[in-house]
């Protein structure tokens, strides 16, 4: 086995351990109104939210191209009737 699995395999296990020995109620306070929930369910719906928060926050952002500000290497080839031989000695 990959050490990739076996940590997966042994947080499943733990996580496991810690949900089965939460199940008893508690009272939770959503901003006026109270109820009882089992930790177990709670424990969850926090973990999943996180999760999708995480996800949300930590994606990539899409970086704007702006012709002139990045460098082509296929400009020369694109363009090369267009140099002078002074431009072509100062990319060189």
């Amino acid at each position: 086995m990959r050490i990739n699995t076996l940590l997966i395999l042994l947080v499943a296990i733990l996580l496991t351990i810690v949900f089965t020995q939460n199940t008893d109620k508690v009272n939770f306070v959503f901003l006026w109104t109270s109820f009882n929930i089992s930790k177990l369910i709670l424990m969850i719906g926090v973990g999943v939210f996180a999760f999708i928060s995480g996800v949300i926050v930590g994606r990539p952002k899409r970086i704007k191209k702006v012709i002139g500000d990045t460098f082509d290497n296929n400009f020369e080839k694109r363009n090369h009737g267009t140099l002078s031989d002074h431009d072509k000695d100062y990319i060189n």
